[in-house]
């Protein structure tokens, strides 16, 4: 049995998925992109700009869910330039304080509206 979890503060989906859905005990998010969920404007100004409000947008749904990043077990980050991998990964570790998730980081050739990282997460409720 799985149960979805939706939130208004992180964006809506821009296709037929949830922005997470529970399977027992393991919330599975969908990867979240830089788009503001008040405006639907992508947030681009900068690769560290928009790492944040990907940050900020799986913070949203994590929280929404009752979790927090020290929940999260594993995570994916697909990035359109490896070359950004430093800046990504130097702001995504400052959203966790211990027992890091396992994770890959992956360069793609495209990513939806063009932008440039894109970071999905699995959570876990003991």
């Amino acid at each position: 049995m799985s149960t979805i979890t939706n939130t208004p503060n992180a964006p809506a989906p821009i296709g037929p998925y949830n922005q997470a859905v529970w399977a027992g005990n393991t919330l599975f998010v969908s990867g979240q992109i830089a788009l503001h969920p008040q405006s639907g404007e992508l947030v681009l100004t900068d690769i560290p700009t928009e790492t944040h409000q990907v940050m900020a947008n799986l913070k949203a749904i994590l929280t929404a869910a009752g979790l927090d990043f020290s929940n999260v077990v594993k995570t994916g980050i697909f990035l359109k330039d490896m070359g950004d991998f430093a800046v990504v990964n130097e702001i995504y570790g400052s959203y966790f304080t211990s027992n890091f998730p396992a994770r890959e980081t992956v360069q793609v050739a495209a990513l939806p509206k063009n932008v440039n990282v894109e970071i999905s997460v699995v959570a876990y409720r003991p």
